[in-house]
Parts: structure tokens; sequence; C-alpha cells
């Protein structure tokens, strides 16, 4: 389950927003303990309560719940499952509104909630998306719904620009793919060969980061259809560290087998000194087919990895590709010498 949070000062946009849908017949209200009207009477009634910190800004909670595809639950289940939120969140004696959406293949729903308690505290904002996630481990165990992550402190959670790419897709975060695929092969493995193995059977290609002086493996990065994730981003338990923790790795016992992996991940086994550099470099063209026959797809164009803020690595244009804008560049260049020659050739030069 996912949890989209927005913390805002204005109850009649999200409110409107979420009448909208329900005007649409694509939205309703499965929960509530304020009375149900327009989005204009029912801003005023939050903000009677508001008005007991005036000073407070940031009053509104609108928080999304977002079920895997695969997951289902009936209106009760959902608003019990909303009310469970809120109460683990804090807002237990807060005014709400729970809405149910049917406009999207993955079953969802909407809460906004003002922050002022019924008493007048107020609810705190802090840290509310790490202790939101731990909220929704918790309640996915209640409800039997697939678990997304089960220990913060050892397994990144997906970043908002990943939820929002799951909710627009619908894919499953490779994120979430790697870590289970790789923390089930590190528990079933006894040593790296049985690593690499049971990695490659799950189409995971592991690159080792390699010391030039020392032979010494001093990180792992993992390559999913074309996605690479350092291992450290996925998780303290996906570090190289922590794998040779785990399973059992002797540095000139493996040294072969490593490198061999590497070589094989770029494209040729080449288990030699070119292999001893990071795990992330340009990969070879074929050399077996002819220019005239060489399928562009298969062309490596510019497969430097470039290790971004969270742990992916994304193509980088090259350079030294040849372009119709440079061809047509060179022909002018070309065009322009031709003339100076025939010029020079007119004055008797």
């Amino acid at each position: 389950m996912i949890g989209k949070i927005t913390i805002g000062k204005d109850f009649y946009g999200v409110l409107a927003y979420n009448e909208k849908k329900v005007e649409e017949g694509v939205g309703y209200v499965i929960d509530s303990n304020i009375g149900q009207s327009t989005a204009v009477n029912m801003a005023q009634e939050f903000n009677l309560i508001r008005q007991l910190r005036p000073g407070l800004g940031n009053a509104v909670l609108h928080v999304s719940l977002n079920l895997p595809y695969s997951d289902q639950l009936d209106d009760k289940e959902f608003a019990s499952l909303g009310c469970d939120y809120l109460m683990k969140m804090g807002f237990d004696n807060n005014q709400f509104i729970m809405y149910r959406h049917t406009d999207t293949q993955h079953e969802h729903i909407h809460i906004v909630a003002n922050r002022v308690r019924y008493s007048g505290r107020l609810v705190s904002d802090s840290n509310i998306k790490r202790r939101s996630r731990e909220v929704l481990n918790n309640l996915e165990k209640k409800y039997g719904l697939t678990q997304i992550s089960t220990n913060v402190s050892s397994i990144k959670s997906l970043d908002q620009r990943e939820i929002e790419k799951t909710l627009r897709t619908g894919n499953l975060p490779i994120k979430l793919i790697l870590q289970k695929r790789i923390g089930s092969a590190i528990s079933r493995a006894a040593d790296p060969t049985e690593f690499i193995k049971l990695l490659q059977e799950q189409n995971i290609s592991p690159r080792f980061n390699i010391s030039k002086t020392t032979g010494r493996v001093s990180g792992i990065s993992f390559n999913y259809q074309g996605i690479v994730y350092k291992g450290s981003t996925l998780g303290k338990k996906y570090s190289w560290n922590s794998i040779v923790k785990q399973i059992d790795y002797g540095q000139d016992r493996d040294r072969s087998v490593i490198l061999s992996t590497n070589g094989k991940e770029r494209g040729a086994d080449r288990v030699g000194e070119g292999n001893l550099g990071t795990a992330i470099k340009p990969e070879p063209r074929s050399e077996g087919a002819s220019k005239g026959s060489e399928d562009p797809a298969q062309q490596s164009k510019g497969h430097v990895g470039e290790i971004k803020g969270n742990g992916m690595t994304g193509p980088l244009a090259n350079e030294t590709d040849w372009t119709p804008f440079k061809l047509e560049l060179n022909g002018h260049g070309a065009r322009k010498k031709s003339k100076r020659k025939k010029k020079r050739k007119g004055l008797g030069l």
C-alpha cells in the first residue's frame, strides 16, 4: 500500500476536488464525522475548529491510500483501514471525511482531516512521511495486503517520484523488485558464486566495484532491465559490506568469478586489467557483423553509468555519434571550400 501525503492550508480546495469526483460519479463518501454537504459548507465546519489555533497556517491533512493492483477491499474494510490509519497517526480526536474513488484501476481512498483536534491541540507533522510508512507496514499485515516494505532501517522506501510513477503506470517499482529478489538470493546463497548464479537466474546482473591497487571489492550495483541501482541505495541490507557478512566470501578465492562476472556484464568476458575499474563502463560494439548490417538497437550508445542521487543510472548521450546535423555542417563547410577554390582560379591565383 502506498500513502501520498500533502499538508496544506485550504480545506475548500481539497474538498472541492473530492466533491467533483462525487458529481462525476467516480467517487463517494465511505466515512465521516462531519456533516456531509457542499464543499463550501464543509470547509466552514472544518474552519470552526481551526479557529482554536488562529496562528496555524497548514491545518489540512490530505492523504491518499493506494492499494496494489492485486489487492481489493470492500467499503467497510477500507473505511476501517482508513480509521485505523488516522488513529495510529494521532488523528483520533479530529474532524475527517473519507472518500473512495473509482476512476483508476487500483483501489484507493482520499482522507481530508483537520490537524487541529477538538481540544485545540495540534497533531504534529514532524517526520510524517516516515511515520506514515511505518503505520502502513503494520496495516498491510493486519488486513492481509501485499507488503511494500518491512524494515525501514535496512530497506529504503520509495521516494515521492517513484510513488507517483507507480500510480501513473501501474507497474511494480524496480526498486521493490530488486529488494525482494536480491534479499532472496542473499538468504539462499552460501558463497559469491552461488549468489551471482541466483541473481542471474532472476535476470539481475551484478556489477562489482574493484580497487585497481588491492583488488578489493568496495561496492556492488545491480542491473535489471537496463536500470542500475547501487546496493546501498536499496538499503543497508543490500550494500556489499552487509552482503559479505551473510555469505562466505574470500577475496583471493572468489576474485576470478567476480572479475569474470564483471567482464560478462560488459558484453565481453575479459578477465584482466580492464575489469579492475568501476563496475559501470562503456560496453564494446559487436565486431562480428559488418558495418552495413549492424543493428543500431544492439550498438552501445553511451552506456556509461552515471550514479545519480537516488542510485539509478541512466544512459548518457554519446558525443561522438554521427548525426545528419553534423553531416549538413560538414557539407556546408565543403561547399565553402569549393567556392573559395573557384574564386582563386578566376583571379588566376
